[in-house]
């Protein structure tokens, strides 16, 4: 019996110091790809999540250190009951089978959204998975799961009343400093480069707050296509941005 020997990765270009430092994908497309070969939206779906593993592997390579990725939205609950409970089995199995892997890289893993709409098993395996990567520093990778930004500044919102409320805040001191630190991505910096695949060109409700100053790259790829070399080449193409943040140069 021969065996054959997996092909050897081709370097990638490392997009320098003026590379982003933290990348969020909106992961779009798995359903359509899907369709255009004839089979259901969940071969689509699992398919989109082996490239999640190639692109967290890219990081280094490029010099991303943050990699936030939109895996459910607080709306996707809208879907076919079928493809939602299929979802959350994907979910599971990745976690299941990635933990070893994401370890001996040196992820850090973090989930952000609202856990309450999940099951107990996913919720268990999502705890284990931080737990487990809590020291890795390598790349810290934020997986959102029923997350939408209007819901995370509602419920940081929330939060933040509650401590005003308790004596904890006082309210003259609220500034735009301030209700960040309520958010699920609190320990993160925001990102600096939003990457939405499949041509669709609106962000989803994702990172609301975060994303004031991003750039945006809308790409038609769709997501099971989505190569490292493609997110590399957008890595490097984001050093050469005029990135002002609302002043002028002089």
């Amino acid at each position: 019996m021969i065996r054959r020997s997996k092909p050897k990765l081709q370097p990638l270009p490392a997009a320098g110091p003026d590379g982003p430092r933290h990348v969020a994908i909106i992961m779009d497309g798995n359903g359509r790809w899907a369709t255009q070969r004839g089979r259901p939206r969940l071969f689509g779906h699992h398919s989109g999540a082996k490239r999640v593993r190639e692109v967290v592997e890219a990081c280094p390579d490029v010099g991303v250190e943050y990699l936030t990725i939109f895996a459910f939205s607080t709306e996707n609950w809208k879907r076919t009951q079928v493809e939602v409970a299929g979802l959350m089995s994907l979910f599971r199995r990745y976690i299941t089978k990635e933990t070893r892997a994401l370890n001996e890289r040196g992820v850090r893993v973090r989930f952000i959204g609202d856990r309450v709409r999940l099951d107990h098993k996913l919720i268990k395996l999502m705890n284990e998975l931080e737990e487990i990567t809590s020291q890795n520093t390598s790349v810290h990778l934020t997986i959102a799961i029923n997350y939408g930004g209007r819901d995370e500044v509602a419920r940081a919102t929330k939060r933040l009343a509650q401590d005003v409320a308790d004596g904890r805040l006082d309210p003259e001191a609220i500034d735009e400093e301030t209700l960040p630190k309520y958010l699920d991505t609190y320990v993160l910096p925001d990102p600096d480069l939003v990457i939405r695949t499949s041509g669709e060109a609106r962000i989803s409700n994702f990172l609301l707050w975060q994303s004031a100053y991003a750039e945006y790259e809308f790409i038609d790829t769709l997501w099971p296509d989505f190569t490292r070399e493609e997110f590399a080449a957008l890595c490097c193409s984001y050093g050469g941005r005029d990135r002002r943040f609302g002043a002028v140069k002089t």
